[in-house]
């Protein structure tokens, strides 16, 4: 880790970021963002199946403060959902 940016994370320019595993991947907000937000009251994910574009609004978090749209840091199929997340 160097400092506090994990080494193995892709990072956007909009806060969302993306970990590799071979031919799948993780992908998920920053701490800063998730920090600039406050308090989070809904989330809006992809449904499994779903194909994400680079750069593409693919959901959404909603919060006290604003509603921040959700860029997709890669290209892909969406094989699994936080399902606790997206029901909170």
């Amino acid at each position: 880790m160097s400092g506090q940016y994990p080494n193995d994370l892709l990072y956007t320019k909009d806060h969302e970021w993306a970990r590799i595993d071979g031919k799948n991947a993780t992908v998920g907000v920053t701490r800063f963002a998730v920090e600039q937000l406050g308090d989070v009251t809904q989330v809006d994910l992809p449904k499994e199946g779903e194909t994400l574009k680079l750069g593409e609004i693919f959901g959404s978090v909603e919060s006290v403060k604003a509603v921040s749209d959700l860029f997709a840091p890669l290209s892909g199929k969406v094989v699994k959902v936080n399902s606790p997340l997206a029901e909170s």
